[in-house]
């Protein structure tokens, strides 16, 4: 076993083990990248300050997101394609967080279904839910979350059309992806993924084949994919989503203080600052730099969480501070999961909670809950003043 000090440890690992296809499909953001990268640095602009004689004994990282008790204020973010990073990897993925005690949230566009990861985990998970245009689609795939009892529905709103990738487009990874000469010769000098990829029957998009009308199987995916999305998607439409389904709801893909006032009249239990990892709008905020005008213009009218170039257990300290209840990691345990599976997502959620069990001690907190603004040094521009 590798000596793991911090999630770039696991980062390089991964590389290794999987496709390029696949990194590419997590390591890469929108056109120029430039707020994939802001994403991560802008936490950099924050700084912490060291508090000294404070007892630091007896600590505690235990909080509550949307009401459930959580050993941290983490959780794993809804990846498309988890199934393709490493065998099996919802089902995984979805274990660790199990055993850590931290939430994991499902995504529709996963390789294992919900009922998969349902008859594999003992405990409830979240179901991320995309805006699409087919009702009866949507009804069932909230019944199917409801009877596999996932705890929460997050409904990402910032998906309608699809920002360019263009690694994504010169590597053919699509739904389903189409392979080349180049990808398959890639992939079969990773032999521990191959192998791994050679002993599940889950290699394709579980919540859609076979449930989605006219997709039967996985050559038909690709044309529902193109026309599925609802491009024509406003806040009466997710209204409606929100009466098919009645149990916790969380809106993410909130990155403008408008729409997080919007959100809060649709009946949403929570939001989530993100601008999907950079993958979307190029040239946005990154997410950490939006949050303080967000907890401005909302306050305690919503629970705010914040998804989006979390790195270590110092940046979640940081968007804690700053105000946000709960946060999301993606791609730090995909790196963990493609490096060693399970174990390796389970050591991605050690490093994120000692780095920020010992920050919150240094700066002078025994309890998570009580971190607020006072930790950071924040600069004057920080926000932004924008004409």
């Amino acid at each position: 076993m590798p000596v793991i000090t911090e999630i770039e440890d696991l980062k390089r690992i991964y590389r290794r083990r999987v496709p390029k296809m696949f990194y590419d499909y997590c390591e890469s953001g929108s056109w120029t990248e430039q707020t994939f990268r802001e994403n991560t640095s802008d936490f950099d602009k924050l700084y912490l300050r060291q508090r000294v004689a404070i007892d630091m004994a007896d600590r505690t990282t235990k909080s509550q997101m949307i009401g459930q008790d959580v050993s941290m204020p983490v959780a794993l973010a809804p990846v498309g394609l988890t199934g393709m990073q490493h065998f099996d990897g919802e089902i995984k993925a979805a274990r660790a967080a199990e055993k850590f005690g931290v939430p994991f949230t499902l995504s529709t566009m996963s390789i294992c279904s919900i009922e998969d990861v349902a008859e594999n985990t003992s405990k409830p998970f979240w179901m991320q839910v995309y805006t699409l245009k087919d009702d009866d689609f949507m009804q069932r795939l909230f019944d199917r979350a409801k009877d596999a009892k996932c705890s929460a529905a997050v409904i990402t709103v910032d998906l309608q059309i699809m920002g360019q990738r263009h690694r994504d487009l010169k590597n053919g990874l699509s739904a389903p992806p189409k392979l080349t000469p180049q990808s398959i010769a890639n992939m079969m000098t990773k032999v521990q993924w191959g192998l791994g990829m050679l002993q599940t029957k889950r290699r394709f998009f579980g919540n859609i084949v076979g449930h989605a009308k006219g997709v039967a199987d996985p050559a038909s995916l690709s044309s529902w994919t193109s026309q599925a999305f609802d491009q024509s998607l406003n806040w009466d439409r997710i209204r409606e989503f929100r009466k098919m389904w009645d149990g916790p709801l969380i809106i993410k893909g909130i990155i403008d203080p408008r729409d997080a006032l919007e959100a809060c009249n649709v009946g949403a239990d929570a939001i989530v600052v993100s601008n999907h990892g950079g993958r979307q709008l190029d040239g946005a905020l990154s997410a950490i730099r939006a949050l303080p005008a967000i907890m401005d213009a909302v306050g305690d009218k919503i629970e705010v969480h914040l998804d989006s170039g979390i790195r270590s257990g110092q940046d979640v300290l940081k968007a804690i501070a700053l105000g946000a209840k709960g946060t999301y990691i993606g791609r730090a345990f995909v790196y963990g999961l493609g490096a060693m599976g399970e174990a390796g997502v389970t050591r991605a959620l050690e490093v994120i909670h000692k780095e920020m069990d010992l920050s919150m001690a240094f700066c002078g907190h025994r309890d998570i809950t009580t971190v607020n603004s006072d930790i950071l040094m924040i600069p004057k521009d920080f926000p932004g003043e924008w004409l």
